[in-house]
């Protein structure tokens, strides 16, 4: 069983609901490029600032649509050896049309330097401090939600709320055992009242 939880010990919600998601974009599309693309990017693969602070563009894949993390659990081979587990996931086209556009994708896949060069050289502290500021001017409330991981457990309940199978957002999310995984079938609000509807319907 996994000790993650969608709750703090108050039992105040760690993940933004829908209207806090759009409002979230709607702000990071009036940003600067650089800004708009990192927001989109933890919007829309749901990774971890350490994750996405290694994204090149290589790991770009502009003709399938996907986006390549490493992922931060390691696992281990058979002889004990650790190596890097690597997985991808799924966006949006436009999304990936902004991101060629404001980053020269597909130009730096070209050049054996620069395609292995961050997109983002920046510390995971500095992601947390951009993402806050962006959740600020969206009037999003300050509490434990309003950070890069309310983003990451927003994106595990949206794909739930759209009929994403479980194992499926096990492996776009990373998650080692699909225990951590069934905690974004506990949804609650809105989210939960989606999913309800499809029985009800």
């Amino acid at each position: 069983m996994s000790d993650m939880s969608l709750y703090d010990l108050k039992g105040n919600r760690l993940y933004l609901n829908a209207e806090e998601r759009a409002a979230f974009l709607s702000v990071a599309r009036q940003r600067s490029a650089r800004v708009r693309t990192l927001c989109e990017t933890l919007h829309h693969t749901g990774c971890r600032p350490s994750e996405l602070i290694e994204i090149t563009p290589a790991r770009i894949d502009l003709s399938s649509g996907t986006v390549t993390l490493r992922s931060l659990k390691k696992r281990q081979d058979c002889a004990g050896a650790r190596k890097p587990v690597y997985r991808a996931v799924p966006v949006p086209p436009s999304y990936l049309d902004t991101l060629n556009t404001a980053h020269g994708i597909r130009q730096a896949q070209a050049s054996r330097k620069l395609a292995h060069l961050p997109i983002w050289p920046l510390s995971r502290v500095r992601v947390w401090q951009i993402v806050k500021d962006v959740m600020i001017e969206a009037k999003i409330a300050d509490a434990a939600h309003r950070s890069p991981k309310g983003l990451r457990h927003a994106f595990g309940i949206n794909a739930v709320v759209n009929g994403i199978p479980l194992h499926m957002l096990q492996k776009w999310m990373g998650h080692a055992q699909l225990s951590t995984t069934t905690i974004y079938a506990n949804a609650i609000g809105k989210e939960e009242q989606d999913i309800a509807a499809r029985m009800w319907g």
